[in-house]
């Protein structure tokens, strides 16, 4: 059989969303923030809901996030994604409006405007992607890195005594009355992509019902600023990261699991 004649459209099991654009990504090999901004391009163009959703970007690795989703998109200084979500929302109700924002951006200079929107309940999807270290700046210690672990700013490791514990903002959030939905998933396997999706899609659903603050938290990896492979960083995210961070719903339809 010819190739060309396989090549047709009823033979195809794929296809790029037109929501991705064509510009090269500027993650490292192996991050987790390409496959995540497919994911919610693949739920927003399969929803029909493109000409009425609004993104905010974040500073941080994904900072050029609007260079990449071929959706209306706005930038926000560090950390104030969430305010800007909450402005954009309130001035347009029937939008649906998300945050796309990294641990240090939401969990460290963004910490009260993540804190007050989720308390109020803002009718936005934030969704957080955790790899434990501030990326784009050199690697730094975030308040997601884990205890022990060694950052360009904590050399011999995280020492909780001097330093705190991760904050777990999934787990914090879900305790707002504000947060409808809470759930930590991740990207790294076809199986965990595939879940992250249903989730994201859940989020925007939760949204067109007017339901409050969606929180999706996505665990990923930073292959560069850990000093790993992209391999070895999935494997140590599994063995360490999940440890710390487990996966899964933590609060759905307004209940705590």
């Amino acid at each position: 059989m010819n190739v060309l004649d396989i090549i047709k459209p009823e033979n195809q099991v794929f296809c790029k969303t037109k929501l991705m654009t064509d510009t090269t990504l500027s993650y490292c090999p192996g991050c987790g923030h390409g496959t995540a901004h497919n994911l919610t391009m693949e739920v927003i163009d399969e929803m029909g809901i493109v000409a009425d959703t609004i993104g905010v970007a974040p500073v941080g690795c994904s900072v050029l996030a609007y260079d990449f989703m071929n959706i209306d998109i706005t930038q926000a200084a560090h950390g104030r994604a969430p305010a800007v979500a909450t402005a954009i929302a309130r001035c347009w109700p029937d939008k649906y409006v998300f945050t796309y924002q990294g641990d240090g951006d939401l969990a460290a200079i963004g910490t009260a405007e993540t804190i007050h929107t989720c308390n109020r309940g803002e009718n936005i999807v934030i969704i957080f992607v955790n790899n434990g270290i501030y990326g784009m700046t050199g690697g730094q210690m975030a308040p997601t890195t884990l205890e022990g672990m060694q950052s360009s700013t904590s050399p011999y490791g995280r020492d909780s005594k001097t330093m705190g514990m991760p904050i777990k903002m999934t787990e914090l959030v879900a305790n707002l009355p504000g947060v409808y939905y809470a759930t930590r998933q991740s990207v790294h396997t076809h199986k965990h992509a595939r879940k992250a999706k249903k989730a994201i899609r859940k989020a925007f659903e939760n949204t067109r019902l007017k339901q409050g603050v969606s929180f999706i938290e996505i665990v990923s990896n930073c292959n560069s600023g850990w000093k790993m492979t992209p391999l070895e960083a999935n494997e140590w995210m599994e063995e360490h990261m999940f440890a710390y961070f487990p996966l899964g719903d933590i609060k759905v339809n307004g209940k705590l699991k």
